[in-house]
């Protein structure tokens, strides 16, 4: 019943096909707190554009050596509270008959012929699929593969006097000490005294406590105002960033969200993904019967980018500081942003790939090769 889970759940009601089926949800808890937010770039309204909370036409890329604001047009830049989200697709579910929800901890899943059993804290089921998105070890990696973290803290801070532009978010400012790996803050404003501020860091190790709430509050003071402010909220998070082929299927298991690969290895964007996956899913077993898809277009040649991406990253050979400013310095918005999508074409590829450094790249995409 996270994000992944209850996507798919809201897919298989708004199709109106699966209403003679019995559908359980399980998660260890009820989802009731703003623990998160999603944020995606849409060209068009999505299934859960009523509870988007902010969007924005515009938004800012900072570094030392650029400043740059773009205009995403036919882009939105989409911001969901976690909240909402739970609250509007458990509210949906709690109108099916044919939904169920229980909280218990899942222990193990296990293909058993035709069906899988699912074994949990209280008791066994029993059934014809499972849709998983519980990651429950850190995988296995091969000689090639790479496991970097994407861990953030967010504030939602309010002042007492006006300070953001809420028709301007900041994507990433790179304006941050990058001694420890790629690092930037991005701003969400809701108001000209409102906005999330979230600290974001790519590297193998996570940091201390307080080296989050240091890095927030030297960028607010540093950027921001150097007046009072009020911490309305706050979030964290962890997002693995891996190369690591996922296996999508095993047996009548189902692998979703992060566990089904659904992160964007180089940038750790995921809902858009989810909501691709899970009208894909949704397809199929209304067309063919069963939920058994095939990788997406292009699955291997985006593959090979992020690891590139990610190889680089690991080594330090080139730091991400430098990389994306340079993306969105050298080529338009929409077409990084279908690149990000994994929806580019080959010509958008070749022109996005030469306006970077080229003998990094060269040489991280020989170690990659297979």
């Amino acid at each position: 019943m996270g994000c992944a889970g209850l996507s798919l759940a809201v897919h298989l009601i708004q199709s109106g096909k699966f209403s003679d089926k019995k559908i359980l949800l399980i998660d260890k808890e009820s989802k009731i707190q703003n623990d998160r937010t999603w944020c995606f770039w849409e060209n068009e309204n999505g299934l859960f554009q009523n509870i988007v909370y902010k969007s924005w036409e515009k938004v800012w890329i900072k570094s030392m050596e650029m400043e740059k604001l773009l205009l995403l047009n036919p882009y939105q830049y989409k911001l969901i509270r976690g909240k909402d989200f739970y609250d509007y697709c458990i509210q949906l579910i709690q109108k099916q008959t044919n939904f169920s929800i229980i909280y218990s901890n899942v222990f193990e899943l296990q293909n058993e012929g035709q069906l899988v059993m699912v074994k949990t804290q209280d008791g066994i089921f029993t059934t014809d699929y499972v849709f998983n998105s519980i990651l429950f070890q850190k995988p296995v990696l091969s000689a090639k593969e790479i496991y970097l973290q994407q861990h953030f803290k967010g504030w939602v801070i309010e002042t007492p006097e006006a300070v953001f532009n809420p028709d301007e978010a900041t994507l990433m400012d790179f304006n941050v000490h990058q001694d420890k790996g790629t690092a930037f803050v991005y701003i969400m404003p809701f108001s000209e005294r409102r906005a999330l501020v979230e600290f974001t860091l790519f590297s193998k190790n996570l940091l201390a406590p307080v080296e989050y709430d240091e890095a927030l509050k030297n960028y607010i003071h540093q950027y921001l105002t150097k007046g009072s402010y009020k911490i309305a909220e706050e979030e964290t998070g962890i997002i693995p960033m891996t190369n690591h082929a996922f296996v999508p299927v095993q047996g009548r298991i189902i692998h979703m969200g992060i566990v089904g690969g659904q992160t964007k290895a180089s940038s750790g964007y995921t809902f858009q993904f989810i909501q691709k996956h899970s009208a894909r899913l949704v397809q199929s077993l209304i067309k063919k019967k069963n939920p058994f898809i095939a990788r997406p277009t292009g699955y291997r040649r985006f593959h090979f980018y992020d690891s590139v991406l990610l190889y680089i990253l690991e080594k330090g050979n080139l730091s991400g500081a430098k990389i994306f400013p340079r993306l969105f310095k050298k080529n338009k918005p929409r077409q990084v942003l279908r690149f990000l999508d994994n929806e580019s074409s080959v010509t958008d590829e070749v022109k996005i790939l030469s306006s970077l450094p080229m003998l990094p790249f060269i040489k991280a995409a020989w170690k990659q090769r297979k």
